[in-house]
């Protein structure tokens, strides 16, 4: 991999770029696999304990590195290591991320709102020191609607923005030897669309009869999809319900609020200043609303807009 001028954050985009494509892996791309790793990295974050978030990289070291909800995701480390290797000056917290909002643009999603400056723990001691106890913070497919609400009301999110984030969806596919649940949700698991929501509404979802954990499952074109009780939740809950049918209907705004909503995730828990971007994210997750209906503290400027020494503050 090439080594790129320090601070270069853009350059970094395209070196994750070039590792996409991956023939041996899944569906031959790491694209789903990094965007499963900064969401994986910063969903364990708590309003409540203050911890866990993306900065840091915890995911290096136990408990996380062999958490179950994280199983398969030292491939996607495995992929960025070589950029990682020839640009020393880029934390691995910073990466993560960016390697997922690199992956959503290059799969034909939108452009995530991103800021550097996350730092690495160097050691699991300190790791778990500043993290505490981060079992079972991650969503559990099997289960339904309140567990939804739990998990990402712990993070201050809303219920639109909950239905955004599981857009996501539309990307990779879930593995037996992993997280025991089977297949993908979409025909077409490397292209970032509104597939997912457009299917859960107008697909008949079946029990599938396996000897794996109870899932749903439909053929589209030959191809077996499945959806998990999570899921099926959203369209069961008349809270959630009008959110799919939004998006299934305009992928233009699924689009626009699933950038915000992913944009708030990777920010959680991340330890700057507290100025710009970062405040409006602590202060959308305090009030638990979405980032475009959050006022800038104190009359501040956009919190898209900044510049610093070293990219430190610009916004990709």
């Amino acid at each position: 991999m090439a080594t790129v001028k320090e601070g270069d954050f853009n350059a970094i985009k395209e070196e994750v770029k070039k590792v996409l494509k991956q023939p041996g892996y899944d569906d031959g791309s790491a694209g789903p696999v990094f965007v499963r790793l900064a969401w994986h990295a910063s969903g364990n974050y708590s309003l409540v304990e203050h911890n866990g978030g993306s900065n840091g990289a915890g995911m290096r070291f136990p408990p996380e590195s062999v958490d179950p909800a994280n199983a398969g995701l030292h491939h996607a480390i495995s992929f960025l290591l070589p950029i990682q290797a020839a640009n020393s000056w880029i934390s691995h917290a910073d990466l993560w991320t960016l390697a997922g909002v690199a992956a959503i643009e290059a799969m034909g999603g939108p452009t995530v709102p991103w800021q550097p400056g996350r730092t690495d723990y160097d050691s699991g001691e300190a790791a778990s020191e500043h993290r505490g106890e981060l079992a079972d913070r991650l969503p559990d497919g099997a289960k339904g609607a309140d567990h939804i609400r739990d998990v990402f009301g712990r993070m201050g999110f809303s219920d639109q923005e909950i239905v955004a984030l599981s857009g996501a969806h539309s990307l990779g596919r879930c593995h037996p030897d992993r997280s025991g649940f089977d297949g993908p949700w979409v025909v077409n698991p490397t292209r970032f669309s509104n597939q997912y929501f457009k299917l859960l509404l107008t697909r008949k979802w079946t029990p599938r009869k396996w000897d794996g954990p109870f899932q749903y499952e439909t053929i589209v074109a030959g191809t077996r999809l499945m959806m998990l009780p999570t899921d099926m939740a959203l369209i069961e809950d008349p809270k959630f319900r009008p959110w799919v049918e939004k998006y299934a209907a305009d992928q233009g705004l699924f689009f626009k609020d699933f950038a915000l909503a992913f944009g708030k995730l990777i920010e959680l828990g991340v330890e700057r200043d507290d100025t710009g971007f970062a405040k409006l994210v602590n202060k959308a997750a305090r009030e638990g609303k979405p980032l475009d209906k959050t006022a800038m503290p104190n009359g501040g400027g956009c919190p898209f807009a900044g510049t610093g020494a070293k990219g430190r503050e610009a916004k990709l």
